[in-house]
């Protein structure tokens, strides 16, 4: 049973962290994102909460196989990527800081990829189901820096 709630609670903060922090870019996504000038390339706005949930529920599931096999750096690592995903979303909307968004988020960068070079030797599946989250934050990170040198 504690295997299972190892997925369950990870996969439940993913979507929690996000679910919060969509309430606290909520104002910037109607009074000041739709304004910016914006890459060719961004996706459209009903693309990301299709990413970010298909995202979340792999990076909770990772998680999940990492504490399973008790991998204790994993988690650490795993934690600190989460709390800059968080944080690039209250530094870029809330703020409305994209130079402070765009730190943050090659922080973030270096964090997750960190985490799947560290778990890959533990755990080959939880480092395979971030891979779609470092090509998105491939293109979120260009995407920020657009924003940041085009406003």
């Amino acid at each position: 049973m504690k295997r299972i709630i190892n997925y369950i609670w990870p996969v439940l903060l993913c979507f929690g962290i996000g679910f919060a922090a969509s309430k606290f870019q909520a104002e910037s996504m109607v009074e000041w994102y739709p304004h910016l000038n914006k890459s060719g390339i961004t996706p459209p706005n009903l693309a990301f909460p299709i990413a970010w949930s298909i995202i979340y529920l792999l990076m909770g599931l990772s998680l999940g196989r990492v504490l399973n096999i008790g991998y204790k750096k994993g988690v650490v690592i795993w934690t600190a990527q989460l709390v800059l995903n968080f944080l690039w979303s209250i530094l870029f909307f809330t703020m409305r800081m994209p130079l402070w968004g765009f730190v943050d988020i090659l922080l973030l960068d270096f964090f997750v990829v960190y985490f799947a070079v560290t778990v890959y030797k533990k755990d080959k599946p939880a480092m395979y189901m971030f891979i779609p989250y470092i090509l998105w934050l491939v293109v979120a990170t260009y995407l920020n820096g657009y924003i940041m040198i085009n406003n």
